[in-house]
């Protein structure tokens, strides 16, 4: 318990010192982890509103594999990307294994369902009532369908944040794709597993605090969201 206490007042120095070694770490995982969602936002939104609008018994069975990859292991994610991007991968030729870029990739690749699925389930609670209500005010397709999306914002930045909350969190794909290489693909995640096994946990207690501290902002925007929701 004593090395727990001592680990979390060294941990709290590092973290008002802006120690170097913890900042680099901290800025790449938000860097990473950002690119990422706004990526699975620019697909995962269109393709979730596209289906919700769309009869489910025409959409049944993507429907089933989109929900399935939302439950996708992070490990299963990082060895279909690494696969892909191996010297013998199709992708191999880019090079972009153990990067920041392959990286974000992997992240997208988990984020994507979550963001689709999720807004797919929000467009279809209310798509119908809102799109029969603005065809019969004159709208024609294009704008009933952006009424839709705009009456279902509430559903849709739950499921951007939700996406967002699993990636900054993501510590398998990562370190698989990422090689968790000193100052250029170490984050968060897999930074903390290294630190512990090396017994640095002063520095794994520090960046494990700033991730539960990130997590909280991120849940909390998320409960804002769905109260204000309910409040309308």
């Amino acid at each position: 318990m004593a090395r727990l206490f001592d680990g979390i007042v060294e941990a709290f120095h590092l973290i008002i010192s802006l120690d170097p070694d913890l900042l680099e770490i901290v800025f790449l995982s938000l860097r990473v982890s950002f690119f990422a969602i706004i990526i699975a936002t620019l697909i995962g939104v269109p393709l979730g509103a596209l289906l919700g609008l769309k009869p489910e018994k025409k959409t049944c069975l993507i429907n089933k594999i989109i929900f399935t990859f939302m439950g996708m292991p992070p490990v299963v994610g990082g060895l279909i990307i690494y696969l892909l991007f191996s010297r013998q991968g199709p992708l191999g030729v880019l090079g972009l294994l153990y990067t920041p870029s392959v990286m974000i990739i992997a992240q997208v690749f988990l984020a994507t369902p979550i963001v689709t699925g999720l807004s797919l389930l929000g467009v279809r609670a209310r798509g119908k009532e809102i799109i029969e209500t603005a065809r019969s005010l004159g709208a024609d397709s294009m704008l009933a369908t952006w009424t839709v999306i705009k009456e279902s914002r509430l559903a849709i930045l739950g499921a951007i944040i939700t996406g967002l909350s699993r990636v900054i969190a993501e510590v398998g794909a990562v370190m698989i794709v990422g090689g968790n290489i000193a100052g250029r693909t170490r984050v968060m995640t897999t930074a903390i597993v290294l630190e512990t096994r090396r017994g640095n946990f002063e520095l794994a207690i520090g960046l494990g605090i700033i991730l539960l501290l990130l997590a909280f902002a991120i849940n909390s925007i998320l409960y804002n969201i769905q109260k204000g929701g309910q409040g309308n």
